[in-house]
């Protein structure tokens, strides 16, 4: 039988977010080896937590699945392959470092913080700190990166040719060609409103006050960011995790990585608004911060300003033949996820250029209705930016438009190429696989019915 069991990580961290109902309820039966791969044993117990975490996955996603002896032994494939990466690892030299190991545990952790409020919820989760949650992991997300690294690097070297795209597209039966949905390319140059009058003056006031109650008076940052900062962080006193200096915009990572610990920066400015830090710890190039951010009045916002700004882009580029979007786009923008594209919007999933009418978020999607023209560009429109913060101003141009087809190797040669690859790659992964297990040698200690496994 295929497997239809997503490969699951032996280290999983999103045990955090799942009850621990199945654990509690599972039976306890006597651990015992199921299997060898070289020198190395692979417990009933490792197998029985990727089938529980499994589950558990499941069941927060709102899933209802049931445990069958099909998916114990299937993931016992899974486990098995594992470790005959890893052999494969040694054999080829292949490694992490620990810099590496250390960032991705880093990212890992910080993630599941963020779900959960807080690294106290964290702790509570796992009845163990921050700490001992990243020691007594470390090893088995060495082994997972170096499982991924070696597979990756297999795949790295499956190319597909044209010719092979063509004979995998005239395979599929005519009449079970997909139709592919309208599909637009847009790029666009955003304006973000300045402050009307003395707004951003008066909020900068207020941010030095707050400082003051810090340094002066002896207020602590926790208990002020709790009462007026505009950050998601402030029902957790402004606490930010461990987070790399380049994952922060740089007024911000400038000055609280000139600061000592438990020190208070002046008031920082930011795209954001104004901002009290307090740095806690360094660790290498990450740091751990608290702050309050103070934001300009959204109703003091002069969007006039905006709105007359983008018209005379917009003019000047109906009017000017040289005059380039993308150019003004990278001078122009003020959106820093475009701006260095030309402007240019990307699916974030995807990554492709061409966005289905359907994918595109309400408001850019009420813009494109209004343009039936490539090359056409669109009024000054308010929006929300990704950072959910505030009102922008944008204008887009519409700069390819596909309607809705069956699919076809003139329009949709990229899509379907992609997926001729996968289809490649999946069949030559699973080769090689099946290749190793017989170059590694791997032993069953119970009897196994056959499974097939797919990576």
């Amino acid at each position: 039988m295929k497997n239809k069991y997503k490969i699951v990580p032996l280290f999983l961290f999103s045990l955090l977010i799942a009850t621990q109902s199945f654990a509690q309820q599972a039976p306890q039966l006597a651990d015992r080896i199921v299997a060898h791969v070289n020198d190395k044993i692979i417990l009933k117990s490792e197998v029985d937590q990727a089938v529980a975490d499994y589950l558990r996955q499941a069941q927060v996603s709102g899933q209802q699945i049931e445990f069958s002896k099909d998916m114990w032994f299937a993931f016992l494939e899974q486990v098995i392959d594992i470790y005959v990466r890893l052999e494969k690892a040694e054999l080829d030299s292949v490694t992490v470092s620990d810099s590496e190991v250390q960032l991705r545990m880093d990212e890992r952790v910080n993630q599941l913080i963020i779900q959960a409020g807080s690294e106290q919820a964290l702790e509570r989760a796992f009845g163990k700190s921050i700490i001992q949650l990243k020691a007594d992991f470390r090893e088995d997300f060495r082994e997972q990166l170096l499982a991924s690294r070696v597979q990756q690097l297999k795949i790295q070297t499956i190319n597909i040719t044209r010719p092979e795209v063509t004979e995998f597209f005239e395979s599929i039966p005519k009449d079970s060609l997909p139709t592919i949905p309208e599909q637009v390319a847009l790029s666009q140059i955003v304006t973000i409103p300045p402050p009307l009058g003395n707004a951003k003056e008066e909020a900068h006031k207020f941010a030095q006050q707050l400082r003051d109650s810090i340094v002066v008076h002896g207020k602590t940052i926790e208990e002020l960011a709790k009462r007026h900062s505009a950050d998601g962080s402030a029902n957790n006193g402004g606490k930010l995790p461990l987070m790399s200096l380049d994952e922060l915009v740089s007024e911000y990572s400038a000055a609280a990585s000139a600061l000592n610990p438990g020190g208070i920066s002046e008031v920082v400015e930011t795209q954001f608004g104004f901002h009290i830090i307090k740095l806690n710890r360094r660790v290498g190039d990450k740091i751990e911060t608290n702050h309050i951010l103070i934001t300009v009045d959204e109703g003091e916002m002069n969007e006039e300003f905006a709105i007359n700004r983008l018209n005379e882009i917009r003019d000047s580029l109906m009017t000017i033949p040289d005059l380039k979007f993308s150019a003004m786009a990278r001078k122009e923008s003020e959106d820093p996820y475009t701006a260095n594209a030309g402007g240019k919007i990307f699916d974030p999933e995807t990554g492709e250029r061409l966005i289905a009418l359907n994918r595109l978020e309400p408001a850019m999607y009420r813009i494109v209705l209004l343009m039936d023209e490539v090359g056409q560009i669109s009024e000054p429109k308010s929006f929300t930016p990704e950072n959910g913060r505030g009102k922008a101003y944008r204008i887009v141009r519409l700069d390819n438009q596909i309607l809705e087809h069956t699919a076809n190797l003139d329009q949709d040669y990229d899509r379907i190429r992609n997926i001729a690859l996968q289809r490649k790659q999946g069949r030559i992964m699973q080769k090689w696989m099946e290749d190793l297990r017989e170059d590694i040698y791997v032993e069953y200690k119970i009897s196994v019915p056959k499974v097939e496994t797919t990576l």
